[in-house]
């Protein structure tokens, strides 16, 4: 069975690559569908998960722009994972086929491929260290670093305000936690000055502090 981003819509670019824009809310890959596509986030946010038979969901990374779904969908049809965008997305779905021969006709291309391999490789490590040793806190600060060095790559940040569309039951399905406990973190974060999440941002108070809970280091 073949998954593919629907034709209406979308344009056509040099008949390999097509683009779409999804809106907030809507799945657009499903775990163990195969594809002849290689996706890229070229706008907004989206997110990677895992959802389990009994509802319980675990949100595995967010898709920034410039982001692929996965650097391992570019050898792989089957996906081992879904995507859901978290805000209206501009996605663009190239044939793996052509993408496969622009790598092997480019060397640099590739290596930049096996950068962003190990790169993605070494945060799913980083991530599964937090989940499994860190307490609550820890790991929300954690995330919430691991989120704004990703957003300050692709953006100028002033006073320490970040775009940060995420929710709190975003938060909780990264981390391992409940929406409520999530809630409880968040108060107290915003209590000790440290930071605050309003209206789909956030602003750090005490970067310091920040670091000093949620830095692996």
């Amino acid at each position: 069975m073949e998954k593919r981003l629907e034709e209406s819509g979308a344009q056509q670019d040099a008949n390999w690559q097509r683009h779409r824009i999804v809106p907030a809310g809507k799945q657009i890959a499903t775990r163990n569908l195969v594809s002849e596509d290689v996706f890229v986030l070229c706008g907004g946010w989206g997110f990677r998960f895992f959802q389990l038979a009994d509802g319980r969901r675990q949100i595995l990374n967010f898709l920034l722009p410039g982001d692929l779904f996965s650097v391992v969908s570019v050898f792989e049809q089957r996906f081992h994972f879904s995507v859901k965008a978290l805000t209206e997305i501009h996605v663009s779905a190239m044939q793996r086929a052509e993408v496969q021969a622009r790598l092997l006709a480019n060397p640099k291309i590739l290596m930049a491929l096996a950068a962003s391999c190990f790169a993605e490789g070494d945060a799913a490590d980083k991530s599964l260290t937090a989940l499994g040793q860190y307490s609550a806190e820890e790991r929300i600060a954690y995330l919430l670093l691991h989120l704004m060095r990703r957003i300050a790559a692709r953006s100028v940040i002033r006073e320490q305000r970040y775009p940060f569309p995420l929710r709190q039951q975003h938060i909780a399905d990264a981390v391992g936690l409940t929406p409520v406990h999530v809630s409880r973190v968040l108060s107290l974060f915003r209590e000790r000055g440290i930071f605050v999440l309003s209206d789909g941002a956030l602003q750090v108070g005490n970067l310091t502090e920040l670091e000093r809970i949620g830095s692996l280091n």
